[in-house]
C-alpha cells in the first residue's frame, strides 16, 4: 500500500479522497491555486503545493506542475478525483512515465471511452444497447443537420469528449438545428478543445440510471448496483438516489451485465459509471462511460457499506477486489443532494460570495455531509460554486426523504444564495416523492418547484424584528463592558421614558415593499405592530444566531443572520431574506443593471451576437458570457438599437461590468 499520494484535485473532491487516507494512515498531499491558498482541501492535508494563478487552465490542469510537486514531495501515487484530469489519458501515460501511479483506469481504456462516438462503436460490437444516433466523423454542418433531420425529432448534441453536463444542446425543430450546433461546438471548443459531436435520438420522459463498475488487475469486474440521476437542470444532476425506484431484480441484472461487459471490452481497472438512458417501459441504452469515480458516489456507499475510494487505493496498488459479485448487497435507500451556492429562481444563476453562516445539519449514521468549505470560506467565481453534497439514509425510501427534509431543514447558509429552498421544494414535489421520475422532471413540475413570489409570512417579520432588538440589547451590553461606566443608565435599550413607554419604527424591504414594525416598549416585552396586527413579543438570545421568540402564547426557535444590510431568517425549516431598510438612503428598485446589460458575476465574453448599429427587438440575444462554466445569454431589454460593446469575445469582465451600450426606442 502506498506511503504517501497526492490529491490532484481541489473543494470536496480532494477532501473526500483525503478522509479515506488519513483512515487507512495514508499521508497526502494537496495542490491548489492562488485563489485555495486557504481552502479547507489545503488546511486538511499533510502538505500541499502552490500550483499556479486562479484559472484551473494555469493551476489544476498543468499537469507538468502536479507530476513535479509529486516528485519533490516523495507521493508514490496520484487520485485525479473527479473532474480536471481525472479522464486525461495524456496525464495518466505521464505519470506512468515519471513512476507514479495514477489512481485510475489505464489510458487506453480513458481513450477508448473519452470519445462518445469511438465508445458507441465499441460498445456496439460488446453487444451493449445503443441509441439510434450519429457517430461517424464527418463534421460537414450540412450532413449533421441531414442526419439530425433523418434520425427524427427531438434530437441531442453532445461533444463528443464531453461530460459533467457540458456541450449538449436538445433540438425540438429542423429550423433550430444550426443554431444549437453552433452554441454547442463554441461549448465544446471552450470547455474540452475538441469541437466533434454526436447526435442522438432524445427519447421521451427518459430517466438517467447509472451502473457503478469496479474491476481490478487481476481480471475481476463487479458491478455496484444502480443510482437515479434523472433529477437534472441543464444535464446537470440536482438529486440522486440509490437504489433507483422500481428496479426490478431481473432488470437490475441485465443493466449490471451490461456495464461489466462494457468495463471489460475496454481492459477497464478501477473505479468506473456506466450510464444508460432508460425507458419508462424498461428498455436501456448505452449512453457514456465516465473513467473516474463520480460525485454521486456516496449514495452507492451509503446502501452497500462500502467505501469506494479505499477500493480505488487497494485496487491501484494491485490487490484483488475486496468482495465479488455474490458478496455485494443492498441495503436501504440514500438520497444525495447537491446544495450550489446558486438562485434557482433566476435560472439557477451562480452566486458568489463570503459564506458569513454555515452550519450544516449533524452528521450521523443516517446523514453525511461531503463539503470543501468551512464558515468563513469563498465561494469565488473561479470553480464550481458546489458548497457540499448533502447524503441521507434510511430503511426504505419514504424514511429517506422524511430523513433529506429535516437534514435540508438544518442546513442554514447566510452570506450567497443558495439552492436550498429549491431542494426542498424538490424533495416535497408530489413527482419525485411519488418516483415520477423523468430528465424532464424540474421542467414539467415548474408551476410547483417555481411558485410565485410570496410575501415574507408574518411570523417571519415578527422574528426579524425581535432579532434586530435582541442584537441592539446585546451590543449595547458589550458596550457597557468596555465603557469607563458599564452601570450607565444610558447603556440600557430598555426604551424607558418618564411617563410613558417608548415607540419607534425598524423597517424592512421585502423585495420592492417596504414593511414597517411599530415597536412599542413595554415593561418585559414589545408590543409590535406590522400591517394593523400587534403582537406582545419577548426574545431571549440563546447559542450562536439561535434565539427564542415568544410571540403571545407561541414560542419559536429561530435564527436570524446579518449580512451587511440583509437579514437571513431561519425559521421553521424555511429561509427568508430582508432587506434592512434604511431611512437615510434611497432604495431604488430595478434600475441598477441597465435593463440586464451588465454582467451578472466575473466571466468572459465568448461571442457576440449583434452588429453595432443594429436595431433589435426586446429579447434579442446580444451577446454570450461564460461564468462559472455556464453560458449566459445578455438580450435586449427592450426595442432599441445596439450602439456599441464594451468588450471584444475572449475578454474577462468583472461583476458589475457594462457589457452594452443600449438606446431604447421612444
Amino acid at each position: 500500500m502506498f506511503n504517501k499520494i497526492l490529491i490532484a484535485n481541489r473543494g470536496e473532491i480532494a477532501c473526500r479522497v483525503i478522509k479515506t487516507a488519513r483512515r487507512m494512515g495514508i499521508r497526502t498531499v494537496a495542490v491548489y491555486s492562488e485563489a485555495d491558498a486557504n481552502a479547507r482541501h489545503v488546511r486538511f492535508a499533510d502538505e500541499a503545493v502552490l500550483l499556479g494563478p486562479a484559472a484551473a487552465r494555469e493551476s489544476y490542469l498543468v499537469a507538468d506542475r502536479i507530476l513535479d510537486a509529486a516528485r519533490r514531495t516523495g507521493a508514490q501515487a496520484v487520485h485525479p478525483g473527479y473532474g480536471f484530469l481525472s479522464e486525461n489519458a495524456d496525464f495518466s501515460e505521464a505519470c506512468a512515465a515519471n513512476g507514479i501511479t495514477f489512481i485510475g483506469p489505464p489510458a487506453s481504456a480513458i481513450r477508448a471511452m473519452g470519445s462518445k462516438s469511438e465508445a458507441k462503436k465499441l460498445m456496439g460490437k460488446a453487444a451493449v444497447p445503443l441509441t439510434p444516433g450519429y457517430h461517424g466523423d464527418d463534421q460537414t454542418p450540412a450532413l449533421l443537420h441531414r442526419e439530425a433531420d433523418q434520425i427524427g425529432y427531438p434530437v441531442l448534441i453532445k461533444a463528443a469528449a464531453g461530460g459533467g453536463g457540458k456541450g449538449m444542446r436538445l433540438v425540438d425543430r429542423s429550423e433550430d438545428f444550426p443554431e444549437a450546433l453552433a452554441s454547442c461546438k463554441r461549448e465544446a471548443i471552450s470547455s474540452f478543445g475538441d469541437e466533434h459531436v454526436l447526435i442522438e435520438k432524445y427519447i421521451t420522459k427518459p430517466r438517467h440510471i447509472e451502473i457503478q463498475v469496479f474491476a481490478d488487475t487481476q481480471g475481476n469486474c463487479v458491478y455496484l448496483f444502480e443510482r437515479d440521476c434523472s433529477v437534472q437542470r441543464r444535464h446537470q444532476k440536482v438529486l440522486e438516489e440509490a437504489p433507483a425506484p422500481g428496479m426490478t431484480p431481473e432488470r437490475r441484472r441485465q443493466m449490471g451485465a451490461a456495464a461489466v461487459a462494457a468495463a471489460k471490452a475496454v481492459g477497464y481497472v478501477g473505479a468506473g459509471t456506466v450510464e444508460f438512458i432508460a425507458n419508462q417501459d424498461g428498455s436501456f441504452y448505452f449512453m457514456e462511460m465516465n473513467t473516474r469515480l463520480q460525485v454521486e458516489h456516496p449514495v452507492t456507499e451509503m446502501i452497500t457499506g462500502q467505501d469506494l475510494v479505499e477500493w480505488q487505493l487497494r485496487v491501484a496498488a494491485g490487490q484483488a477486489l475486496p468482495l465479488a459479485q455474490d458478496q455485494l448487497q443492498i441495503r436501504g435507500h440514500a438520497l444525495e443532494a447537491r446544495i450550489y451556492a446558486e438562485d434557482a429562481n433566476k435560472g439557477f444563476l451562480p452566486s458568489t460570495g463570503k459564506l458569513i453562516r454555515l452550519s450544516p445539519p449533524a452528521e450521523s449514521l443516517n446523514v453525511r455531509v461531503d463539503t470543501g468549505v468551512e464558515e468563513g470560506d469563498e465561494i469565488t467565481p473561479y470553480y464550481d460554486p458546489m458548497i457540499a453534497k448533502l447524503i441521507v439514509w434510511d430503511e426504505h425510501r419514504d424514511a429517506a426523504l422524511a430523513r433529506m427534509r429535516k437534514a435540508r431543514a438544518d442546513y442554514h447558509i447566510a452570506g450567497v444564495t443558495t439552492n436550498i429552498d429549491f431542494l426542498s421544494r424538490l424533495v416535497a414535489c408530489p413527482a419525485f416523492a411519488g418516483a415520477d421520475l423523468d430528465t424532464g422532471l424540474i421542467e414539467r413540475q415548474k408551476d410547483f418547484l417555481f411558485p410565485a413570489t410570496q410575501a415574507v409570512p408574518a411570523d417571519a417579520l415578527l422574528v426579524a424584528t425581535v432579532g434586530e432588538l435582541l442584537w441592539e440589547q446585546h451590543v449595547a451590553k458589550l458596550a457597557a463592558k468596555t465603557s469607563g461606566d458599564p452601570w450607565s443608565p444610558w447603556h440600557a435599550r430598555d426604551g424607558w421614558r418618564m411617563n410613558l413607554s417608548a415607540a419607534r419604527m425598524i423597517g424592512f424591504r421585502d423585495d420592492d415593499s417596504l414593511v414597517e414594525a411599530q415597536v412599542r416598549y413595554l415593561r418585559d416585552q414589545w408590543q409590535i405592530t406590522i400591517n394593523g396586527h400587534s403582537t406582545l413579543a419577548r426574545g431571549k438570545k440563546l447559542d450562536g444566531d439561535r434565539i427564542a421568540v415568544d410571540l403571545d402564547d407561541r414560542r419559536l426557535i429561530a435564527s436570524v443572520v446579518a449580512v451587511d444590510d440583509k437579514r437571513h431568517v431561519f425559521l421553521q425549516g424555511a429561509t427568508y431574506i430582508l432587506l434592512r431598510d434604511d431611512p437615510l438612503h434611497l432604495v431604488e428598485a430595478g434600475g441598477a443593471h441597465g435593463g440586464g446589460l451588465t454582467a451578472p458575476m466575473p466571466g468572459k465574453v465568448v461571442a457576440l451576437l449583434a452588429q453595432p448599429g443594429q436595431k433589435v427587438d426586446k429579447g434579442t440575444p446580444l451577446l454570450i458570457l461564460e461564468a462559472m462554466k455556464m453560458e449566459h445569454t445578455i438580450t435586449a431589454p427592450a426595442a432599441g438599437t445596439v450602439m456599441a460593446f464594451c468588450y471584444a469575445a475572449g475578454e474577462q469582465v468583472a461583476d458589475g461590468a457594462a457589457l452594452v451600450e443600449f438606446e431604447g426606442e421612444g
